[in-house]
């Protein structure tokens, strides 16, 4: 092994924001919400994550994972990738940080087992190793070429018990349109009822979308922080939910209620790419501070 190529101990994170990824406040706290809702209707079934990066969504998933319910993470980590495209992508986003032996050392910082770790392509979960109807909650995160994130879809919808729940990473991002095709591919064609939206997932079930959205809907998203709108999509009523940031900020002026802003402005910072959204924001955040931003 040469010099390069040495492996070094990642260091220890004290808390979950430690660990890097793109896991963002908004996305953590419908987790939270979703999985706790669950529990506390009595409803059970396994967890699954598909594509892990270094674990920080893991690490919340295991959390809410009760007694007798089994958490599944499939990831390459530092595998050969199946295909040359999926090898490029990995080459480009992941491979100088992604290895198991650093997953696992930031998912045992705050659990005293691991999950079960399958490391390959997601598409060996077509063989059936994950029983059908078994899971309440799949993450997908893994490649964003469409055929991989098509598959894993195909994947969820097997595994999924009745009125499961799927979240799917980066629906919306001007780099990953694959994602974005095999999403709405999956509304349109295969039966998947969209629940929520963030900037930076789509939460979607084949089950009772009105029981999610219901108790969405009961919840006072705005009073805890957070931006809230009703959107018409598909024959479908889903809800679009991100985190205010402009209320973490200590020094910045009192924002104003969501109802009294400008429509423009919300428009275009919901519609703005996630990187141009939170450099918006922040900027306004700045402008606040002085006294000068617009309402």
């Amino acid at each position: 092994m040469t010099s390069a190529e040495t492996v070094t101990t990642p260091p220890v994170p004290l808390t979950p924001d430690d660990v890097p990824g793109w896991f963002w406040k908004a996305d953590q706290e419908i987790f939270s919400w979703m999985l706790t809702r669950q529990t506390a209707a009595g409803t059970t079934g396994d967890l699954m994550e598909l594509g892990a990066y270094l674990g920080r969504s893991a690490i919340l998933l295991g959390r809410h994972l009760q007694p007798g319910e089994t958490f599944t993470v499939c990831d390459l980590f530092d595998s050969d990738a199946p295909d040359d495209e999926n090898s490029a992508e990995m080459a480009m986003s992941y491979r100088k940080t992604l290895t198991r032996r650093a997953f696992e050392a930031n998912y045992l910082a705050f659990h005293s087992e691991l999950p079960t770790v399958i490391q390959a392509p997601t598409s060996v979960l077509a063989d059936g190793r994950v029983p059908a109807d078994s899971c309440r909650f799949v993450h997908i995160d893994a490649s964003h070429l469409y055929e991989h994130v098509a598959g894993d879809i195909k994947v969820a919808r097997d595994v999924l018990a009745k009125d499961g729940i799927v979240a799917l990473d980066d629906y919306r991002s001007p780099h990953t349109p694959g994602v974005a095709a095999a999403v709405w591919e999956a509304v349109f064609e295969l039966g998947l009822k969209p629940v929520c939206m963030t900037p930076e997932k789509f939460y979607g079930t084949w089950g009772d979308e009105e029981a999610a959205k219901r108790e969405l809907r009961a919840r006072d998203w705005r009073g805890d922080g957070y931006w809230f709108d009703e959107e018409q999509l598909a024959g479908h009523t889903c809800y679009r939910i991100s985190w205010d940031g402009a209320q973490s900020t200590p020094t910045a002026a009192p924002a104003a209620a969501p109802a009294q802003r400008s429509t423009a402005r919300r428009i275009a910072l919901d519609v703005l790419p996630p990187i141009a959204t939170r450099a918006a924001r922040r900027a306004l955040r700045a402008a606040r501070a002085r006294g000068a931003a617009p309402a």
